[in-house]
């Protein structure tokens, strides 16, 4: 039983892998029209709208405790999309990708048990560093900052989408955080995007599109995390996010044509050991949702 719980979440955080990186497609198309910032700030305010008319959450289903979570979630969901879209602005896509998976590699090491905890990490970490090959680009120490701080929210997003997903039923805890991360992104990013820079720019087709974007990226992701994470530990699961630069190669062969060179290939294999690996071992017993009234 606990294998397929274990299968079911690993199959959830894989679709919510694929529908990251088709989000990321999207989002390459509206980067000239509005920025990077623009981007991020649309997909979220959008992301926010979508949940809370989708699941209208009652103040009943929230303690103030899992409330208070549900917003802290929603602050560091919103660090980790403006902060790596910050970093993909000063240093290129790989290194960034492998300074991120930091976060979610530290999460596999410090929640994993016993001398085995760093096997699948390891793999994992051995295989990012060959596909993103993070060497063979010029490095920038503040587009470094960024991505390490992105990092930084990743690990504290698993941690806390576990803590919200056990305490508050279905996908409740989203259409606080999620509104949450919006309002934040508007407030950081100030003038800058609710001004001309990009509401000056928005067309019903650019809006169409940041609509599509939201669902693909992050509303389906977050959803699929959270349920996954009922079903995994946070060490499988930060092991098995080790698996989405692998999906973006991937992808970049299927649709781009980018053929992957040696080290990415044999990358690709020791990510997805690793992911398999962690999916096997890392099954956890199902919570029971806290629910008031």
């Amino acid at each position: 039983m606990e294998t397929t719980h274990g299968r079911t979440g690993a199959l959830m955080a894989v679709g919510s892998m694929i529908s990251v990186q088709l989000g990321l497609a999207i989002a390459v198309t509206l980067i000239e029209d509005v920025g990077v910032e623009g981007v991020a700030w649309l997909r979220l305010a959008w992301a926010g709208i979508l949940f809370l008319i989708i699941v209208r959450p009652r103040r009943t289903a929230f303690t103030r405790r899992s409330f208070l979570m549900c917003v802290l979630l929603g602050i560091v969901t919103a660090g980790i999309t403006m902060l790596f879209m910050a970093a993909l602005d000063r240093i290129p896509l790989g290194t960034a990708s492998a300074l991120e998976f930091l976060g979610p590699l530290a999460v596999a090491v410090a929640r994993g048990r016993g001398q085995g905890r760093w096997v699948w990490p390891g793999i994992a970490a051995v295989g990012v560093v060959m596909l993103t090959e993070p060497w063979s680009g010029a490095v920038d120490p503040v587009g470094v900052a960024y991505a390490l701080a992105a990092a930084a929210c990743w690990g504290g997003y698993i941690l806390l989408t576990q803590k919200v997903g056990d305490q508050v039923t279905g996908i409740t805890g989203l259409a606080v955080s999620m509104p949450v991360a919006g309002l934040f992104a508007t407030i950081v990013v100030g003038p800058g995007v609710v001004g001309p820079g990009v509401v000056g720019h928005l067309t019903p087709h650019i809006l169409l599109i940041g609509l599509g974007l939201a669902v693909l990226l992050p509303v389906v992701p977050f959803a699929l995390e959270l349920l996954a994470l009922r079903r995994l530990t946070t060490a499988a699961f930060g092991t098995l996010m080790a698996l989405e630069p692998g999906f973006a190669m991937l992808l970049g062969f299927v649709v781009l044509h980018q053929v992957p060179g040696p080290l990415g290939i044999v990358g690709i294999c020791l990510v997805v050991a690793a992911g398999v690996g962690a999916a096997r071992t890392g099954a956890r017993a199902a919570p029971v949702p806290l629910e008031v009234g």
